[in-house]
């Protein structure tokens, strides 16, 4: 596609694609939306969304099909600008989120690590040249539900004119229907050709429907293969798939980009992190637990020197966490301990982890040398430092969506793998190996509010400020009773960062017990959620109203609920010397915990659009009931 031609013809094509509704131009395949629409939890992305027509209808029957209940969510995704915009007011008052996006990267739809029950491709797809197709399918299938629709519609007749001023190419059904395949979609629906809707004789539209099934990425088979069919020769296999897949489920900001590859996307993530989450599950085991990890009569993993590992016997897996401080001789050991089990696993486990029946490696590590400190703060950008570690987006999206149903797999494995190391004899019997389970037991967080709840009394105490001291859910004022509440049910979701911890009242708090908010309760206090997490841990709380705010850009953007144009400034918070800690904490733990953020964001307007999209794949992920 060539946005500058449409940006250029934005108003007169707006015109035209709205001179047609969208039961004229959709009826090929509209049997198929009923049951979707069904759904109040559904998610549709419109690719391609140009002026809006089809996003507008989508959003408008949403809402009068669920009326206060409605959840769906529409995205519309449109690569020229001007188009966008007509598109943005086309919408205004509907609850549509618009991002600039095209196909075959979708860079901005795959940050927001979400899926969708139906993917309009609405004259879109005889703009994507031969070459990216295949790309293309890869990456629309990564981003469609199991048992999701992707519509494609095709154009037939593209002049010279056409093809050289809005960079059009010749399509095919056939073509389409090999290349789904090749992914694992299947074909629900192809219709015979249509005469164009606009009366060009030249032009004739078919629709060709593609369904996923239960899990069509092969992502499935391969997890299951090194898990259950493939040697080991030590746990270094299991332990770092189920890294990956605590990675994928807790931290969904750690995605530092994706790229395209011959074999599929890639998501590449700091190798730092993952060699952080690899001491922090071996921790205990060995260190607590005297569990040996491979066969013979060593305990020592390739990861344990005596510089590193074992200078850290005093620490617990708890301590390897974002946003802990280590200094002085154990800051020097914990990188020593990082470098080391980067080097481990890029020399074991990346090695011999290949697809089944061949020798191509899955995982792939690019590593740096890092030169040990005497300081070093737990975040994205300080574990960036080590490289980076790349994985498939399919396989990247298994453990994203489905943890719960294959962790259990991998720590299945684990146990009767160490049952059969000579140096746990003891737990061979299958009465023993309880004991085994329980040392593979991940360290959660502590359910704790005790430092949340310390602070709140030191604000209160410093200041009067009454718009601070409310519940952020109702706006009540809180005297001497109060809780701090998980946004994100604790039960359903362990993190116990500080984003998270929020003020409230005691009988809102036990109302909401470990439901889920839904999007409007969220959006409805999202005033008072930020100004808390700015007074409590952004401004210098000695200098609370010589605080600098400085602003990060003014854009023009659709407001969440209602769904209005407004003008709005997005803030960078500056933090004196005095809460520094505090301040880099904050958006450590929030950057690598919510989805679409990166390393080095600082605005509370993103992250809590960030937190609105974590709302939405909880629920659509666990099936949370709702508050």
């Amino acid at each position: 596609m060539s946005p500058n031609f449409y940006n250029v013809n934005a108003t007169e094509l707006a015109q035209q694609y709205l001179s047609k509704s969208f039961d004229e131009v959709h009826q090929s395949w509209s049997q198929f939306l009923p049951s979707i629409i069904e759904n109040p939890n559904a998610r549709i992305l419109d690719l391609g969304a140009g002026s809006g027509r089809d996003a507008k209808y989508l959003a408008e029957l949403a809402a009068k099909t669920h009326n206060t209940k409605n959840n769906i969510q529409v995205f519309a995704a449109e690569p020229a600008k001007e188009l966008s915009t007509l598109g943005k007011s086309t919408t205004q008052f509907l609850k549509v989120k618009w991002l600039e996006d095209s196909l075959p990267a979708l860079h901005n739809i795959t940050k927001q690590e979400v899926s969708f029950d139906l993917i309009l491709l609405s004259a879109v797809w005889m703009h994507i040249p031969s070459s990216d197709r295949a790309r293309s399918i890869r990456k629309l299938a990564n981003i469609l539900k199991p048992g999701g629709k992707l519509v494609v519609s095709l154009r037939h007749g593209q002049t010279n004119e056409e093809c050289k001023q809005r960079k059009m190419h010749a399509v095919c059904a056939d073509e389409l229907k090999q290349l789904a395949t090749d992914v694992g979609l299947f074909t629900k629906l192809e219709t015979l050709k249509e005469e164009d809707k606009l009366g060009r004789n030249h032009v004739s539209w078919q629709t060709v429907v593609l369904q996923m099934p239960d899990d069509g990425s092969g992502a499935f088979p391969f997890i299951r293969h090194v898990a259950i069919n493939d040697g080991k020769s030590a746990t270094h296999k299991l332990a770092l798939l189920r890294v990956l897949l605590r990675i994928a489920d807790g931290h969904p900001g750690a995605v530092l980009r994706r790229e395209s590859s011959p074999l599929g996307d890639r998501v590449i993530l700091p190798v730092g992190l993952v060699a952080l989450y690899w001491c922090h599950q071996y921790k205990d085991l060995i260190d607590k637990h005297n569990i040996f990890q491979r066969p013979g009569n060593d305990p020592n993993m390739g990861f344990m020197k005596p510089n590193g590992w074992h200078k850290l016997t005093h620490r617990t897996a708890s301590d390897y966490r974002i946003g802990n401080l280590f200094v002085g001789d154990d800051a020097v050991s914990l990188h020593k301990t990082i470098s080391a089990a980067v080097s481990n696993i890029k020399s074991m486990p990346c090695r011999f982890i290949t697809l089944a029946n061949s020798d191509a490696t899955v995982f792939e590590v690019a590593s740096k040398t890092v030169k040990a400190k005497d300081s070093i703060f737990l975040d994205l950008q300080t574990l960036e430092q080590w490289g980076e570690f790349s994985l498939p987006e399919s396989t990247w999206l298994a453990f994203n969506r489905y943890a719960c149903w294959i962790e259990p797999v991998l720590v299945s494995e684990w146990v009767k793998t160490m049952a059969n190391y000579t140096g746990n004899s003891q737990y061979k019997s299958p009465e023993n190996q309880y004991h085994l389970h329980q040392a593979l037991n991940w360290e959660e967080p502590k359910r704790t509010t005790t430092e949340v709840r310390n602070r709140f009394e030191q604000l209160k105490k410093q200041q009067s400020n009454s718009e601070l001291m409310q519940c952020v859910w109702s706006a009540k004022s809180l005297k001497q009773n109060y809780d701090i509440d998980h946004s994100m049910p604790f039960a359903r979701w362990p993190n116990n960062d500080l984003w998270n911890l929020l003020p409230t009242d005691c009988k809102i708090n036990n109302q909401k017990s470990d439901r889920l908010p839904t999007e409007h309760k969220l959006i409805e206090s999202k005033a008072r959620i930020q100004h808390w997490w700015q007074e409590a841990w952004l401004n210098d709380s000695t200098a609370t109203n010589k605080q600098s705010r400085t602003p990060k850009s003014k854009k023009l953007e659709i407001n969440e609920q209602p769904m209005s144009y407004r003008i709005s400034t997005q803030y960078f918070v500056t933090p004196t010397d005095s809460n520094q800690s505090q301040y880099k904490r904050f958006f450590a733990e929030a950057n690598i915990a919510l989805p679409g953020l990166n390393s080095a964001n600082e605005s509370i307007d993103d992250l809590f659009e960030a937190l609105v999209m974590q709302r939405g794949r909880l629920k659509e992920m666990q099936q949370l009931r709702e508050w």
